[in-house]
C-alpha cells in the first residue's frame, strides 16, 4: 500500500533536526519520499492520498521500558516503595496471570500506546504466558522488543514467578526460535533477566552468553533504588552497575531500567561502555525512588530513552516526555538542563538507539521505517500558536488527546482518532473480567492497598 501524505509540517528528527511543510510518501513498510511536490514523481502514482493539512508529522514516539503485563492492575499497586510494591502487590497480582489475562493487558497497553502516539516498544513481559504478549502485538501491529522475564531466586519471590535457571532458559530459547524478526521484523526478541535481588549468578551468566550468541539485546533493571542497592551490596558486596559490568552486563547491546542511583565510578562505566539507560520518569517519582541523573548521563555521552515502566497509572508518552524535561529542570535548577529538543530527542532517537535500530525508526527521512505519527495542535490547551516553536508546544503541552493518525510499517492503526487494529469496546470489557479474575487468584480483596489484610494469600 501507498500514501501520499500532504499538507502537514514534518518534525523530521534528522541529522540537522528539520521543521519542513512537505509531504511524505510511503510505500509499503518505508517512506519512499520526502518533500514539496512529490505527488508527481513516478514512484507517487497509485498512492492513496491523504490530507495531513494543520496537522504535524513526527517520528513515532518511543517507549524503551515497559511491563505490558502489569497494565492490568493499575491502581492495584499504588503508595508504595520499589521492594514492598514488587513483593507485596505486583509479584502475586503478576503470579496470578493466565494466558488470557496476560492478552486482556497487552491488548489494553497497546491501545493506550497507539492512542498516545508510541509505535514502538520494549518489553520486559512475565514468568509464563509470553506467547500471549507476542500475539498480541504481531495482531495489533506495533514495534518493539519482546522477552520473557527471567526469575530463578528470591526468598520474597512468590513460587508462581519463580522458575529454574534450566527451565528460565529453555523457554527464553523456544521463544526466540518462534518469535524472533517475526511480522516483518516489527517483533524482536530482547533477553530480559529482571534484576539482580530475583536472579542467581548462574542464571544471570547464562543469559548474557544467550544474548550475544544470538546477537539480541540484554534487558535489565539497574540501582531504581536505595533499597534495591542495598540488597545487591548484601549478597554480592559491590554496587549494583559494577556488579553488572562484571558479569558483562554493559554495551551497547544492553538497556538498563532506571539508573536512579549511580555513584560517579558507575557513570563513568556507562559511558565508557556504551550502555543505553532508559529513564522512568513518572515512575520514579511515584514510588519516591528518587530522580535519575540524566542531564548528567547525556553530558557524558550516554544514550538516554524514555520508559512508561509498568502500572503506574497512565502510559501517555506526551506526558512522560514532559516530566523527564521539567524534573530535570528542578532537579538542577535549570531551565536549560533537558530543554525540549532534547526531550523529545529521547523519546523517538534515544528509543531507536536503545532498541539497536536507528538506522531504521526514530527520525522521518526517506527509506527509513514508516512509523510515524500526525498531531492536530489546534486545540484549547495547545494555542496559541502565534511565535511559537512546534517542538515545545509537543513537548510541553501537548498530551495524547492531540494524536490522530498513527503508523507503523506503512500501516495506519489509528486513523482519523479511530483504532484500526483494536476493537476498544471489546478491549476495555475484557479488561475488567480479567482483572477480576487476576484478583481472584492472587487473593486481593480490594484496591485499598494500605495494609497487608488486602491480601489474603499468595498463589502457590
Amino acid at each position: 500500500m501507498k500514501y501520499l501524505l500532504h499538507g502537514g509540517r514534518v518534525v523530521t528528527m534528522n541529522a540537522r533536526r528539520e521543521i519542513l511543510d512537505a509531504d511524505i510518501l510511503t510505500d509499503g513498510d518505508h517512506i519512499a519520499a520526502l518533500g514539496v511536490d512529490i505527488a508527481s514523481l513516478p514512484e507517487a502514482q497509485g498512492a492513496e492520498q491523504v490530507d495531513m493539512s494543520g496537522r504535524v508529522l513526527l517520528p513515532g514516539l518511543i517507549q524503551a521500558h515497559m511491563h505490558t503485563t502489569q497494565i492490568l492492575f493499575r491502581g492495584l499497586c499504588d503508595d508504595l516503595e520499589l521492594m514492598d510494591w514488587l513483593e507485596k502487590r505486583t509479584w502475586p497480582l503478576e503470579g496470578s496471570h493466565s494466558a488470557s489475562s496476560n492478552a486482556a493487558s497487552a491488548r489494553l497497553a497497546a491501545l493506550e500506546l497507539i492512542r498516545s502516539g508510541t509505535t514502538a516498544l520494549v518489553d520486559m513481559g512475565t514468568i509464563r504466558h509470553e506467547d500471549a504478549i507476542f500475539e498480541v502485538m504481531e495482531e495489533v501491529g506495533l514495534r518493539g522488543l519482546f522477552g520473557k522475564c527471567m526469575m530463578d531466586e528470591g526468598e520474597s519471590v512468590p513460587a508462581a514467578m519463580r522458575e529454574s535457571t534450566a527451565d528460565n532458559l529453555r523457554e527464553t530459547e523456544r521463544l526466540i526460535r518462534k518469535w524472533h524478526m517475526r511480522g516483518n521484523g516489527r517483533l524482536r526478541y530482547a533477553v530480559a533477566p529482571r534484576f539482580i535481588p530475583s536472579c542467581s549468578d548462574a542464571l544471570l551468566a547464562s543469559a548474557r552468553v544467550l544474548a550475544r550468541a544470538n546477537g539480541l539485546r540484554l534487558h535489565t533493571h539497574a540501582s531504581e533504588n536505595r533499597g534495591e542497592i542495598a540488597l545487591v551490596e548484601g549478597s554480592r558486596h559491590m554496587r549494583n552497575v559494577l556488579y553488572l559490568h562484571e558479569l558483562g552486563y554493559t554495551g551497547e547491546d544492553v538497556l538498563l531500567a532506571h539508573c536512579v542511583w549511580l555513584d560517579d565510578e558507575e557513570k563513568r562505566v556507562l559511558a565508557d561502555t556504551g550502555t543505553h539507560v532508559v529513564h522512568c520518569p513518572s515512575s520514579n517519582t511515584k514510588m519516591s525512588s528518587g530522580f535519575a541523573p540524566v542531564a548528567e548521563l547525556r553530558s557524558m555521552g550516554v544514550n538516554v530513552a524514555l520508559g512508561l515502566d509498568g502500572a503506574h497509572n497512565h502510559m501517555d508518552s506526551f506526558l512522560e516526555m514532559r516530566q523527564a524535561s521539567v524534573l530535570q529542570k528542578a532537579l538542577l535548577n535549570n531551565p536549560l538542563a533537558l530543554p525540549a529538543p532534547e526531550a523529545l530527542e529521547i523519546a523517538t532517537l534515544g528509543g531507536a538507539r536503545a532498541m539497536g535500530q536507528e538506522a531504521e525508526i526514530g527520525s522521518l527521512e526517506v527509506g527509513k521505517k514508516a512509523d510515524l505519527i500526525a498531531l492536530d495542535l489546534d486545540m484549547p490547551h495547545t494555542l496559541p500558536a502565534v511565535g511559537r516553536d512546534v517542538v515545545g508546544r509537543i513537548v510541553y503541552e501537548a498530551t495524547r488527546e492531540n494524536v490522530t493518525d498513527s503508523m507503523v510499517d506503512g500501516r495506519f492503526l489509528y486513523r482519523d482518532r479511530k483504532f484500526l487494529t483494536l476493537d476498544a469496546g471489546t478491549v476495555l470489557r475484557d479488561a475488567e473480567r480479567e482483572c477480576r479474575g487476576c484478583m481472584r487468584r492472587a487473593g486481593l480483596k480490594r484496591a485499598v492497598l494500605l495494609s497487608d489484610d488486602n491480601l489474603t494469600s499468595s498463589p502457590a
